[in-house]
């Protein structure tokens, strides 16, 4: 088994440095943490003096001083079945020894319901990491009774619980996808799983505890507490101690819960867990924990964490040493069951609830019942929580966000509300934003609902090698234009990169010899017609909690400029458009909470049965994504319905940039690049075609545009779903990640020049229309690009609240007489086409000339 390697306690002039240090409220890094995790005697009281100081101020920053808090649970052990093979677990057992595979439903509501009856109010699902990877018994078990996967159960029984007892879920069930996270974000309130360490050898090693289990690799486990962030759900993590690390790799667990939690403030607490050695396990003659170790690592824990975020020390693994756990800074005694036992740790049981309160009060302080989620939580629900939960945490909450003791817990309807969905806010904004702009100039919660901007500021920081464009000579570039003359889609092979950066980066003369073989294959691709749709843009919502920090779009509920339409209004102004001539709709919104699932779906039929001949393009992969996950079904399942109701085609927004390194500065919670790939094709084999797209000029560089379209091009050579690829200039008057000075102010001219001229040279054969964005790029440089490879100048929009909410200075609607006219500035005829780009009948074309 793994031991600590050896390491020499710091001189104690070092602890007395750290302890200044910490005393003084300075954040320590990674070598002052593991110093303090040294300290004993004198110098261990005095850090937990130093800990329990800070405590005191968090409570009191949380509006609750004096009160340290526990939830009142039940366990649940769906399944004892797992993947992995921890050496120290005696939760995780094979089939063999198990009566049955996983509780039945009725049996976990049986659990829940007793619990009830006992005045709890959390339901803890805990369960071993995918077993049906590993057991084909779990799979059985699970088709047999109609799920395709345990989370698909796990989200079933959760509903079952809110329906059924009234207790709030807390699901524990290990590793997640972003998906998966969004899948269960609408059936809890927090979600939850242990970092343990990010000690890779104690996974690499085959002595070390974690070995031969997928699910404990440090990256898998880190990588699921940035979904959980990006996702926005409540989360509980923590380290377990004693296991093989060393003091250093202990503080660096901390910190890298630490970055997060305040990257992505959705760390609600950290749990402080010793070892304690089982029979029956590898690791049975492993030491335990020391209590020093645990009282020295959560007063750490308590220095290290950023504003908001509790301690957790479970009551039941520390003896009789809780004075000590609450002195060492603790704020929380985690769940405690009357009812229940903890099935990870059954040979130690729960303390009773009146000895845990006397204990506390001994201590100076005051036990106070919570639920699953934190008060801070609570009082921000429309934020953190699923509207179609908020009866029930509400149900069980007092008006502080705490656990209201006298609560009556009961079932309550997991649904959407009855009726339709109704205007509300500043619904007239497509036309207002022209005449009166905007009421504020940013949204109000600018300064927590994009995450750490500092944190940001460093991960912005482009490498060496991405401030400025490769070094290159001559002859590279010649050899890039000679490719681009004889073989343009073989820009885009990795044999190539260093000429596609070549073009990429080109100026001056190579700059004008590349939009010169743009435009001449422009011209053999597609004709010298500059096309356009008229359409209408209809956003529907702007309210949205994501945090793209791109985007002046989105809105809090709250804020002055927020809106939501009915589905009766989206519907009148799609006849409106028909009315004006227009063949296409083109439908986003901002991912709207409290948006009925049948919403999407609604509003296609409710426009195809106003204006039967309209194209519904509309729903980005990220609103379709985040909508499927709410519905509880597949992408495939929810795209399918769609396309039933009358989805024509989807917009392939929300790209961005696909390269995740770039997203995750762009967006706090948008969906990884594969996600919305795996959106795009999906909707593709559907029958489904849909857009391309690529904003640039913010926080990315040419390599990252090499990446991008690299991208695009293997979609479109399997599936040739793509219509156009749009290139999307950053437009940052008023984005939210230019004006907290990450981003630069868009892009050059140059490099809108060099990007459509080299898409339309490497997608040759794969994607054969470029488009340029006239509300982004305006009259004259949209002029520019049609003479680079571009054939399209997008559509009439009518209305546009995007780009305008950003600062754009292009206006919002054109004519078809000033979409002719834009191309007549080329010396080319224009022609009113399809969504599809196909050719309109002629009593259908130009039906709007004015």
């Amino acid at each position: 088994m793994t031991t600590s390697p050896s390491s020499s306690a710091p001189a104690p002039s070092a602890i007395r440095r750290a302890l200044r240090r910490a005393s003084d409220g300075a954040t320590l890094d990674v070598g002052e943490a593991s110093t303090l995790l040294h300290a004993r005697g004198d110098d261990l009281e005095r850090l937990l003096d130093v800990a329990g100081r800070v405590r005191d101020q968090h409570l009191a920053d949380q509006g609750r001083s004096g009160i340290v808090t526990y939830s009142r649970k039940v366990f649940i052990p769906l399944t004892r079945l797992c993947r992995d093979r921890c050496h120290y677990c005696t939760f995780a057992t094979v089939p063999g020894k198990l009566d049955a595979h996983y509780l039945e439903r009725d049996e976990v509501v049986s659990i829940a319901r007793a619990g009830a009856a006992a005045g709890c109010k959390e339901a803890l699902f805990t369960l071993g990491d995918r077993p049906e990877d590993r057991w084909p018994q779990a799979q059985q078990w699970l088709a047999e009774r109609g799920y395709d996967s345990t989370v698909d159960y796990v989200r079933a029984c959760a509903i079952a619980v809110l329906e059924e007892t009234g207790l709030l879920p807390h699901l524990n069930p290990g590793v997640l996808s972003w998906e998966e996270l969004q899948r269960l974000k609408p059936v809890t309130p927090s979600m939850g799983m242990m970092l343990e360490t990010t000690a890779d050898r104690l996974w690499s090693e085959k002595s070390g505890p974690h070995y031969a289990s997928p699910d404990k690799e440090p990256a898998v486990r880190l990588r699921v507490l940035d979904d959980a962030g990006r996702v926005g759900v409540p989360f509980t993590t923590g380290i377990l101690i004693g296991i093989g690390e060393t003091r250093t790799e202990r503080a660096e667990s901390l910190h890298a819960i630490r970055q997060r939690a305040k990257q992505y403030r959705n760390v609600q607490e950290i749990i402080v867990q010793n070892f304690r050695s089982k029979p029956d396990t590898a690791m049975r003659a492993s030491p335990d924990a020391s209590i020093e170790d645990l009282a020295a690592t959560t007063a750490v824990a308590r220095l290290l964490m950023p504003p908001g975020v509790s301690v957790q020390a479970p009551p039941n693994l520390i003896g009789d040493q809780h004075a000590l756990l609450l002195k060492a800074g603790i704020d929380d005694w985690g769940g405690v069951s009357p009812i229940t036992a903890d099935h990870v740790n059954p040979e130690r049981p729960w303390p009773q609830i009146d000895a845990l309160a006397a204990w506390t009060d001994a201590a100076g302080y005051r036990l106070h019942e919570r639920l699953t989620a934190y008060p801070r939580y609570v009082r921000d629900a429309d934020k953190w929580i699923d509207p179609r939960i908020h009866p029930h945490v509400a149900a069980l909450a007092t008006d502080d966000g705490l656990g209201e003791h006298d609560a009556v817990v009961a079932g309550r309807p997991w649904q959407e509300p009855d009726g339709g969905l109704e205007n509300t806010g500043r619904a007239d904004l497509h036309s207002a934003i022209d005449d009166e702009g905007r009421l504020s100039g940013r949204r109000s919660d600018f300064d927590t609902v994009y995450g750490d901007w500092d944190m940001l500021h460093d991960q912005a920081r482009p490498s060496p090698a991405a401030q400025s464009a490769p070094e290159r000579l001559t002859p590279e570039a010649r050899e890039g234009l000679r490719i681009a003359a004889e073989d343009p889609a073989a820009l885009l092979h990795e044999s190539n990169t260093t000429s596609a950066m070549a073009l990429l980066t080109a100026d001056g003369a190579e700059l004008d010899a590349l939009t010169r073989l743009a435009d001449e294959l422009r011209a053999g691709v597609v004709g010298d017609d500059v096309t356009y749709v008229i359409n209408r843009n209809i956003n529907f919502s702007n309210v949205c909690y994501v945090g793209c920090r791109f985007c002046a779009f989105a809105q809090r509920e709250r804020d002055a400029d927020a809106y939501r339409l009915s589905t009766e209004e989206v519907a009148a102004r799609a006849v409106e458009a028909a009315a004006a001539g227009a063949t296409e709709v083109c439908i986003q919104g901002g991912i709207d909470p409290k948006l009925p699932v049948d919403y999407y779906a609604g509003i296609v039929r409710a426009i195809k049965k106003a204006v039967p001949d309209m194209h519904v393009h509309a729903f980005s992969p990220m609103e379709i994504v985040s909508a499927a996950s709410k519905a509880g079904v597949s992408v495939e399942d929810w795209l399918t319905e769609l396309r039933d109701a009358g989805l024509g085609s989807i917009p392939g927004t929300a790209a961005e940039i696909l390269d995740d390194d770039v997203r995750w500065v762009l967006t706090k919670g948008k969906l990884p690049a594969q996600t919305w790939i795996d959106v795009v094709t999906t909707a593709h084999r559907l029958g489904i075609p849909s857009s391309s797209t690529m904003m640039y000029g913010h926080v990315d560089h040419p390599g990252h545009w090499l990446t991008h379209l690299r991208v695009l091009a293997r979609i479109a050579a399997d599936t040739g779903g793509f219509t156009e690829f749009v290139g999307l200039p950053f437009v940052h008057h008023s984005s939210p990640i230019y004006l907290a000075g990450i981003a630069r102010p868009g892009p050059t001219m140059r490099d809108n020049l060099a990007v459509h001229a080299f898409a339309r040279l490497a997608l040759h054969g794969r994607i054969d229309n470029v488009q340029c964005s006239w509300v982004k790029l305006g009259d004259a440089d949209t002029a520019r690009i049609l003479r680079a490879g571009a054939n399209d100048i997008g559509g009439s929009l009518m209305e546009e609240t995007i780009s305008r909410m950003a600062g754009s200075e292009h206006g919002s609607a054109r004519t078809p007489a000033e979409l002719n006219a834009l191309a007549a500035r080329v010396g080319r005829p224009a022609r009113q086409r399809t969504t599809t780009y196909g050719r309109l009948p002629a009593a259908r074309s130009g039906s709007r000339r004015a």
